[in-house]
């Protein structure tokens, strides 16, 4: 089976410019330094085996998980809904954080349907929070 890929790019572009619109006032300035980074040197990529993300300075560090480690997926919306952020937690309790993602819905959609029913229910995506 060969691996296709769902989703391949960087962050969202107008979270940088959000970013750079608030660099007009001193104390936003890591946002706008943080924002400038990822723009520059985050790369996701979803496919239908995995999903990874390179970042880290000049983009060095790489981290790929596989759809079976993650325990739960939640998302939310930010530059009016344009891009959001995805949070999936893993089996050893850490953290991956998707910042700035375009497309986050239907990402977030896709990547539900990947995992297994517990992590579909601690999600909320078949309706387990809402019970």
């Amino acid at each position: 089976m060969q691996e296709e890929v769902v989703f391949e790019g960087r962050p969202h572009f107008g979270d940088l410019i959000l970013a750079l619109i608030l660099s007009t006032f001193v104390i936003t300035l890591p946002i706008t330094i943080g924002s400038v980074v990822r723009f520059f040197w985050v790369r996701y990529r979803i496919t239908n085996r995995r999903i990874s993300v390179t970042g880290g300075w000049f983009g060095r560090n790489r981290s790929d998980i596989i759809y079976g480690e993650i325990t739960k997926a939640v998302i939310v919306p930010r530059g009016w809904g344009a891009w959001g952020d995805m949070v999936l937690t893993l089996r050893d309790g850490s953290r991956l954080e998707l910042r700035a993602l375009p497309r986050f819905r239907e990402l977030y959609d896709y990547i539900e349907a990947k995992l297994p029913l517990a992590a579909r229910q601690a999600s909320g995506a078949l309706g387990g929070a809402k019970a």
